[in-house]
């Protein structure tokens, strides 16, 4: 069973210019021939490109090590030496790359949220060229003067760069499941889509963040289920918020209260006060309350009071063993990710800038350094 990574350390170096090259020409009846020397090949680039297939970064655990190939050398009879082959890192989309010595954000791949077919676009084949390779050097033809018919002077190839980066994972969906262990996350994420996490009568079954595909009004909406937060979670506490960061991208948030517990009328609150000690702009995300397990008596009699308790939150009682409530919920969703991207318009945040650009205080690596 592979382990699921959404963190991993690599050192990528791009490749060195091939040196330039000292040759004369020499040919039978060609007296005093002049000089011959090739140029030397460009060294090969560093590029990442987002593979819609990979949704953890487990491949880099294998390989942490990246180098692009180097320039072959310059030949006789003005032969230019081969350029080097790039090397591609392939990331999940929503890899975040980092600076591993200052964690400087150098390119977020998922910056600007959203769905549908820019993500589409985007997830398909996005592409960044991170380092380029040295340049080759000159061979000894470009140093020919009037008065040095013979140089024997040549350019080296200038290196590669080598950088030690982290790279960080972060789901790209458009609503996110927030609750308690055993509240029916991962039930509600098996009924609405083909996703098939684990389910069990018992508290952390859910052990890794898990997506799937929900189909609305022939939109697909993407929601992510991650592991159950306890009271404390910010400390540490159960499986801590680690894995919280795979909702931040999300257009909304779904708490799923379970009603048959007894601690059912302090679990939103605690859930946002951890959410709180994250990230104040994902407690601020937009949400919606889900009450669930609404087929067992003492939960079906407890809605009435939950929803008074809350007056200003929208809320939703479900229950996936009898379907009580999920056709409701599926609308709501849907309602949630058209809204969002209504607003991402107005801001003037179209698809072709759901990448991003690399921000402008980072400067672009220097060719050959």
């Amino acid at each position: 069973m592979v382990k699921f990574a959404d963190e991993a350390t690599i050192i990528v170096s791009s490749g060195k210019g091939g040196d330039g090259c000292i040759a004369f020409r020499r040919e039978k009846y060609v007296p005093m021939g002049g000089p011959a020397g090739g140029d030397g090949g460009r060294g090969g680039d560093v590029v990442f490109e987002v593979r819609r297939n990979l949704r953890t970064l487990a491949q880099l655990r294998y390989q942490q090590t990246f180098k692009a190939e180097n320039g072959r050398p310059g030949m006789g009879k003005n032969m230019h030496g081969k350029d080097g082959e790039d090397i591609v890192v392939l990331v999940p989309p929503g890899s975040i790359i980092k600076d591993a010595e200052t964690l400087e954000v150098l390119k977020d791949f998922g910056s600007g949220g959203g769905s549908g077919k820019a993500r589409e676009e985007a997830q398909d084949g996005s592409r960044w060229i991170f380092l380029t390779g040295g340049k080759g050097g000159w061979g000894n033809t470009h140093f020919k003067t009037s008065v040095n018919q013979a140089p024997k002077t040549s350019q080296p190839g200038k290196p590669g760069a080598t950088r030690r980066l982290k790279i960080e994972l972060q789901l790209i969906a458009d609503i996110g499941f927030v609750g308690f262990p055993n509240a029916g996350k991962s039930s509600l994420l098996d009924h609405f889509t083909n996703a098939r996490p684990k389910i069990a009568p018992y508290p952390f079954t859910t052990k890794i963040p898990n997506l799937g595909m929900l189909r609305v009004h022939e939109r697909d909406i993407v929601l992510a289920d991650i592991p159950g937060i306890i009271e404390g979670a910010h400390e540490g506490a159960g499986l801590g918020i680690r894995f919280l960061r795979h909702i931040a991208r999300t257009s909304a948030l779904a708490f799923l209260v379970d009603l048959s517990d007894d601690n059912w009328k302090e679990a939103f609150g605690i859930l946002r006060e951890e959410l709180e000690a994250f990230s104040s702009d994902l407690a601020s995300r937009r949400r919606v309350l889900v009450a669930t397990k609404l087929d067992l008596g003492e939960a079906a009699d407890r809605f009435a009071e939950f929803e008074a308790a809350f007056p200003e939150e929208e809320i939703f009682g479900i229950s996936v063993f009898s379907g009580r409530g999920i056709e409701e919920l599926k609308e709501a969703f849907f309602r949630f990710v058209e809204e969002s991207e209504r607003a991402a318009r107005e801001r003037g945040a179209d698809e072709e800038n759901y990448f991003g650009t690399q921000p402008e205080d980072i400067p672009e690596p220097e060719e050959g350094v």
